[in-house]
């Protein structure tokens, strides 16, 4: 249990129910057609890389970026990918640039404020047409998956975080030594999935999940 916690932990993590965790996490990775028969693109997500190119390009958003969020079922308007693909391709590198290469927000010992590198990327990345908080924080988290959340509002709103995502959730894994940074990592690896799913998208499946009224298998 996570006290005095700075977001509120999805049911199976307060209530400590592991197996209920791993079941959402196989339901979610391993069975491609939820329960209403549509495909569940969103498991594919954290090893796509169609063109190989992924870590080559971690500093410049590319087609394939663009691509990637449609399998979290948001996309990005023809004019918006005009701009980042084009004008503005070039300030968007040097704020990814800034930012750093991809690592554990759990490990960020400096709170993300509004002058935050990370934070600035997102604003700036909803300055362009088409491009709302949602999509902002997919395209970061594409870039760093282990660095920056998702946001949209079925997490926003089981984790209490839809007036701020990013600091909260930053505090929740540092807490208590980073306690529910490895408990997320030990629930990933419990499931069986890929190391090339963070924590933080553990916590992000473990929230929507919920959120879209998924209950586990007993």
């Amino acid at each position: 249990m996570l006290e005095n916690a700075p977001i509120r932990l999805p049911k199976v993590l307060r209530e400590g129910d592991e197996a209920a965790a791993i079941d959402i996490l196989h339901e979610y990775f391993t069975h491609q057609v939820d329960k209403t028969g549509h495909i569940r693109t969103g498991a594919r997500w954290d090893a796509w890389d169609p063109s190989g190119r992924r870590a080559a390009d971690a500093y410049v958003f590319t087609t394939d970026d663009l691509l990637a969020v449609t399998l979290l079922s948001v996309q990005v308007p023809a004019q918006g990918a005009w701009l980042l693909l084009g004008e503005r391709r070039d300030e968007m590198a040097a704020r990814l640039t800034d930012v750093g290469p991809d690592r554990d927000l759990a490990e960020e010992h400096v709170p993300m404020t509004a002058e935050s590198p990370a934070w600035q990327l997102e604003n700036a990345l909803r300055e362009i047409h088409g491009i709302g908080r949602t999509i902002a924080s997919k395209l970061i988290a594409r870039k760093r998956p282990r660095l920056y959340p998702i946001y949209d509002e079925v997490v926003g709103r089981q984790l209490g975080t839809k007036s701020a995502h990013l600091e909260p959730i930053r505090l929740a894994l540092r807490h208590d030594d980073g306690a529910l940074h490895h408990r997320l990592l030990d629930l990933r690896d419990r499931a069986s999935l890929d190391d090339s799913v963070p924590a933080l998208r553990v916590l992000d499946v473990l929230a929507w999940m919920q959120g879209k009224g998924y209950v586990a298998k007993p």
